[in-house]
């Protein structure tokens, strides 16, 4: 009879180890889940680059320079492996420095403000970033989460033997791009 306390003990231990196991789990799928919406919106966000960068080439045909560096950024984020986070968050931040000099480079052309083609692209622009800011505060949450399972008592003494590791943040290098490219759209 005193041994059935110790197997009860050893099974309630064991069914909170699975427990741990199978929250460990789910919230890794999470982060997983909240990066593929992340990589969504930047993959609309790259489509949209080529067209931004057609629209305005007729305009500001002297501005090749800022256009080959648009479209070269927008190649590197596609270049890139798709889970590399740190890299991806850098060069997405400069190509949003990138679009952002180009829509300003657009204040100096009037008939570009005014074409409904380039006006429907930057609402586009507009909508992808909003998008984004909120698939990167999903993520981030998700990340969050994750990482404080992974590096908490006692969840942590079933994340490290199965191999949960700590992922990182989605967050830009320089300050300046944090702020949504500048959309006019008048």
């Amino acid at each position: 009879m005193p041994q059935w306390p110790i197997w009860l003990v050893v099974a309630a231990i064991a069914a909170y180890a699975v427990y741990l196991f199978n929250q460990l789990v789910r919230t890794r799928q999470m982060v997983n889940e909240a990066w593929s919406g992340i990589d969504v919106q930047l993959k609309r966000r790259s489509d949209l680059v080529p067209n931004l960068v057609e629209a305005v080439k007729g305009y500001a045909a002297h501005e090749r320079g800022l256009l080959a560096q648009v479209t070269e950024l927008r190649n590197a984020a596609r270049a890139l492996p798709r889970d590399d986070v740190e890299a991806r968050a850098k060069v997405e931040g400069a190509l949003s420095a990138g679009l952002a000099k180009l829509f300003a480079l657009a204040e100096a052309y009037p008939d570009l403000k005014a074409s409904g083609n380039f006006l429907e692209l930057q609402r586009e622009l507009s909508r992808i970033e909003n998008d984004l800011q909120m698939a990167r505060r999903y993520y981030n949450g998700a990340v969050r989460n994750l990482n404080t399972m992974v590096e908490t008592v006692p969840s942590n003494l079933i994340a490290r033997p199965f191999g949960f590791e700590a992922r990182n943040y989605f967050e830009l290098a320089d300050a300046g791009d944090r702020a949504v490219p500048p959309v006019s759209l008048r």
